[in-house]
């Protein structure tokens, strides 16, 4: 009886998980490039310094995803009216920082294939 409510427990924290995954919307990085000829976003890079000394996209402002307080970093640095477009190397951190802002109240996008993709394709 125990070891069934564990499993059921288990299984229902995984699916929760899963579908918390799946709230995170997503932008290509030809998308991206498009939005920012057009207008002025919020482009986050949640890449480490050494990270971004290797190059960033312009206009992008940073708070490194590994800081112990990237939260609290991240929010100052962002306008909650707007929403957030989030890069890392290749779009791992963030969209487990897309996860913590929209647990903030933000509305965020995950740029798929992060720097990395940006990279190959400008």
């Amino acid at each position: 009886m125990m070891r069934q409510l564990f499993y059921i427990l288990f299984v229902s924290f995984f699916f929760i998980n899963c579908d918390k995954q799946q709230d995170i919307k997503t932008i290509s990085t030809k998308e991206l490039k498009m939005l920012l000829a057009k207008e002025n976003i919020q482009l986050m890079d949640v890449r480490s310094p050494q990270e971004i000394k290797q190059g960033f996209i312009k206009t992008a402002v940073f708070a490194n995803y590994f800081d112990t307080d990237f939260p609290e970093k991240a929010s100052k640095l962002l306008d909650k009216s707007k929403p957030v477009y989030l890069y890392c190397r290749s779009g791992n951190r963030s969209g487990k920082s897309a996860i913590i802002l929209q647990g903030k109240g933000f509305q965020v996008y995950n740029v798929l294939g992060g720097y990395h993709q940006w990279k190959k394709e400008n």
